[in-house]
């Protein structure tokens, strides 16, 4: 049995020594942690399948998008981080409190419904990618792989799951060997990161708006301000920087470090993989790709076996990380909404309803790979969706992270402020572009 946590950080008890003084330094490796799996999270296999049809349609001239969200992403993942450290609370229990009932309610019911739909594309893709690798039926694979995530979430605690998560996140060095499996005209990368060659018209900008919404995604706003929360939990020395503001410095070191590393490593990775199929596939007129294990098996004859080897194994890897995270972010949002004991340091008796959602999520997920209903068909325009309801998600965490009646003496700085609204005004123009050209395709 697992030991239990009280419902709430605030009302957990710490021993003398860890109310007066800061939280241990640790190595650098060891302040990775909650920023590097929200980023690797973020190459799921629908991730996938947007870079490999932004690369495949459009060549190297979408390149560019990895390096422009990079800084974004940071920025705002920083924002998210903080007001689960600051607070002990995530972000649906904090709007819980600072914001009106309909909009939290509204903000969870659509991250609900993404997420699952989200989960219902990841696992039919690793189970396509499986049966591309070894043969047999993708739909039994498929509903494997989402069974084994359920089981390793509700009976394995977070302080050795989290382990797992971190290693799970070499998966994604795969995209980085496929570029070693294929020609790159490297002079040509440097122009297109510089000077595109773009006709902006609708195709090309609800794809920019899909591979930003699959970039910086609102699950992964949830995922990484929980996250925080679950670190707390597990360590009684850690508690919210509103209580104890000397681990303050310490902690947001940690934050940015694991920031800045995991969002740089997940956008490399989307930029090898935008940059293997735009040299493979488009140059080869292969541009119509609707999924990432039809974008490894399109590799096979034009890239070779070991390309597509390393293609389809990556989309099994990355798979096993994003769907617990998709299925977790939905359950914390749920359960910080309604006031529900949560956590997956806690047991199934404890937290029923937490591990509830990420039953039901999972497995509607599953599911929804054996109905007429193709959730595949859906990865494009979910990640767009993702793109719209980023917008107002992202918007509600910079009042609150703003705001001192949320964050205390710990309000962000003016840089990460300009940075955050920012992100947040660079998706709001894409989405408000996008919907202006639809009537052009």
């Amino acid at each position: 049995m697992r030991p239990e946590n009280a419902k709430t950080i605030k009302v957990r008890t710490a021993s003398p020594a860890a109310n007066a003084s800061p939280a241990p330094s640790q190595s650098w490796l060891r302040k990775l942690g909650p920023g590097l799996i929200t980023g690797a999270a973020d190459d799921d296999p629908s991730g996938i399948a947007t870079y490999s049809q932004a690369g495949a349609q459009f060549g190297l001239n979408l390149l560019w998008t990895m390096f422009f969200t990079w800084p974004l992403m940071v920025g705002i993942q920083i924002v998210s981080a903080r007001i689960g450290r600051v607070t002990g609370k995530g972000l649906a229990g904090n709007i819980r409190e600072h914001f009106a009932r309909w909009m939290l309610y509204l903000i969870v019911a659509l991250l609900l419904v993404a997420n699952t739909i989200n989960i219902a594309a990841d696992v039919s893709a690793m189970g396509d990618a499986l049966a591309l690798l070894v043969g047999g039926p993708g739909h039994v694979y498929a509903a494997g792989f989402g069974l084994l995530s359920l089981l390793l979430q509700v009976f394995i605690p977070y302080s050795r799951y989290v382990r797992i998560l971190k290693w799970l996140t070499l998966a994604l060095l795969t995209y980085v060997g496929v570029v070693f499996a294929v020609q790159i005209p490297w002079q040509k990368v440097a122009v297109s990161l510089v000077a595109p060659d773009l006709h902006w018209n609708a195709a090309v900008i609800t794809t920019i708006v899909a591979v930003f919404g699959t970039t910086i995604s609102p699950y992964l706003f949830f995922w990484q301000a929980a996250q925080e929360v679950e670190e707390m939990a597990a360590d009684p020395a850690i508690r919210p920087l509103k209580d104890a503001p000397e681990q303050a410095r310490a902690s947001f070191t940690r934050i940015k470090i694991d920031t800045v590393f995991g969002m740089g490593f997940s956008n490399l990775v989307a930029f090898f993989i935008i940059l293997t199929t735009a040299v493979t596939l488009h140059v080869h007129g292969v541009t119509d790709i609707q999924t990432s294990a039809q974008a490894a098996n399109a590799l096979r004859p034009i890239a070779g076996e070991f390309a597509f080897l390393l293609f389809a194994a990556g989309i099994v890897g990355t798979g096993l990380l994003a769907v617990p995270v998709l299925a977790g972010s939905a359950a914390y949002a749920m359960a910080d909404a309604f006031q529900w004991s949560y956590g997956l340091e806690k047991t199934l008796h404890v937290a029923k309803r937490f591990y509830g959602i990420i039953g039901i999520s999972t497995l509607a997920g599953v599911l929804l790979g054996f109905t007429p209903i193709d959730p595949i068909k859906a990865l494009f325009w979910s990640a767009v969706i993702n793109g719209v309801i980023s917008v107002p998600i992202m918007a509600v965490m910079m009042i609150m992270a703003t705001k001192a009646s949320v964050m205390g003496r710990f309000t962000i700085s003016p840089r990460l402020r300009w940075l955050g609204w920012l992100a947040t005004l660079v998706m709001a123009a894409a989405v408000v572009a996008m919907f202006a050209t639809l009537g052009d395709a």
